[in-house]
């Protein structure tokens, strides 16, 4: 048997009514009206879809081994690199064994599924063992677009393998077509749509019904074999009406999340998917449908270990937790859709010693410092010599992950002369459960969230990005815990 071992999920805690993206534009847009109901998500300044990608694999990996991991696969259409693989940047960050194969899956909406479908064929040939598929997504769209109040940002994850299944894999049909719904040129950061009527009618109600009747066909189903059908489609009313197409009852259809955190492009039918699991019992069938230039069909039937799965964030998590923006300036800024002064001091940089980042990859991406095998002292960075005065053992380090572990914060301030997109900028020190200390910045809170004593989580994040060379760069920060 081949399946899902387990899943996770990440939507930023950034959320934005689409009544206050109408009132910023209506003087513009008035029509734009018909689309302000519910509310999406949208990255913080420090997110795009490879920090994305990470939080949801992280939260997939919950109770497994990394070391058993031997893939992993990334799809999007968001990617921060064009050449350099993304997937290699999340292998790191995870920590995950050298001895795997990475790769990007891009150009597609579907891309998330077509990394499902060669991660199911790669565990069952036997090459592979566990492969972790991540799909995420940050699109972009331009001011007092229709598609502003439509597009979020979110990813999802699966491991697929051979053991301990809590979904089986039990079929799939594909069907592939140049359908140009929306392209976008290479250099270029949004989309070009065609009219949302030709879209609807010709590809959602279309293309979607013709997979999933394939699969029908193809397995001798009738659509009531189905406990859950899901299949992503923004128009709300077209959505429906796909369901009245294939003959399934309005409660077999998944809600398609739209009023709650908006389209999130390839890790879509992902997120739709593990909303379904967090609700299924054992033997339950579930389809689940992509869409963009043709679409997939996958069949999975959960299975008792459904009710082992350890504890995670997921979708329904991560769409609890939650911090409402209200201003739609401070939107479009965290989005670069609106130029600001960020002053001299944000001259200050150059370029980024790739040499240094290759030889400090596991501190800097990983978050690996290192522990005294003498004393069982935890220090970060690693370093030659204990940090423990009654220790000082000289080499003695072997590498221990932080990034996994709680903190609880020593100290902190908000500087508001240090450069930040969300002043003030907000850094200081935090002690690690178990040992071992870190200078820190602080996101996704205000100066007046922060407490000594309070207990956070590390969150991998953009940290810079130098835009005359197109470099990148990430790093950890701290997170403040809900409720604690």
């Amino acid at each position: 048997m081949v399946g899902i071992v387990s899943y996770g999920g990440y939507i930023p805690k950034n959320r934005i009514s689409r009544m206050t993206i109408f009132q910023a534009n209506a003087w513009f847009a008035p029509a734009t009206i018909q689309f302000a109901q519910g509310e999406k998500a949208f990255c913080n300044w420090d997110e795009d879809a490879l920090s994305m990608a990470v939080e949801a694999s992280r939260d997939c990996l919950k109770g497994m081994n990394k070391k058993d991991i031997d893939a992993l696969f990334l799809a999007s259409t968001t990617l921060p690199y064009a050449d350099r693989q993304n997937a290699g940047i999340v292998a790191t960050a995870l920590n995950l064994k050298e001895e795997i194969i990475t790769a990007d899956f891009t150009g597609s909406l579907k891309a998330g599924t077509t990394a499902l479908l060669s991660a199911i064929e790669a565990v069952r040939s036997g090459e592979r063992k566990n492969v972790l598929i991540t799909a995420s997504d940050k699109r972009e769209t331009k001011c007092a677009y229709l598609y502003e109040m439509w597009f979020g940002d979110g990813a999802a994850s699966f491991v697929i393998g051979s053991e301990n299944l809590i979904a089986e894999f039990k079929g799939s049909y594909s069907v592939s077509y140049d359908f140009v719904d929306h392209y976008r040129e290479v250099g270029r950061k949004t989309d070009y749509i065609w009219e949302e009527r030709w879209i609807r009618d010709e590809g959602y109600m279309k293309i979607i019904p013709e997979a999933i009747n394939g699969l029908l066909k193809k397995y001798n189903l009738g659509i009531n074999d189905f406990s859950k059908i899901i299949y992503p489609c923004p128009f709300k009313r077209a959505h429906r009406d796909i369901g009245k197409l294939i003959g399934a009852s309005k409660e077999k259809i998944q809600d398609n999340m739209h009023e709650v955190c908006g389209e999130l492009g390839a890790a879509h039918p992902f997120a739709m998917f593990i909303s379904a699991l967090e609700e299924a019992n054992p033997g339950d069938n579930i389809l689940m449908v992509s869409f963009g230039q043709g679409a997939d069909a996958l069949w999975f039937k959960v299975t008792e270990n459904i009710k082992n799965l350890p504890p995670r964030k997921g979708i329904k998590g991560s769409l609890a937790d939650r911090r409402e923006v209200t201003s739609y300036e401070k939107y479009c800024i965290f989005r670069d859709l609106l130029a600001v002064e960020m002053g001299i001091r944000a001259e200050a940089g150059g370029q980024s010693p790739l040499s240094i980042l290759w030889r400090n990859r596991k501190m800097i991406l990983g978050l690996v410092g290192g522990r005294c095998t003498k004393c069982g002292t935890p220090q970060y960075p690693k370093s030659h010599i204990c940090v423990n005065p009654e220790c000082r053992a000289f080499h003695s380090q072997e590498d221990y992950e932080f990034a996994d572990r709680e903190a609880k914060i020593v100290s902190y301030t908000g500087d508001l002369l240090a450069i930040s997109v969300e002043p003030p900028a907000i850094y200081g020190l935090i002690e690690f459960d178990g040992g071992g200390r870190m200078l820190v910045d602080f996101t996704d809170c205000q100066l007046e969230d922060l407490k000594v004593g309070l207990r956070v989580k590390m969150s991998f994040r953009k940290r810079w990005h130098d835009k005359e060379r197109g470099f990148h760069g990430y790093y950890w920060k701290a997170v403040p815990l809900k409720g604690e």
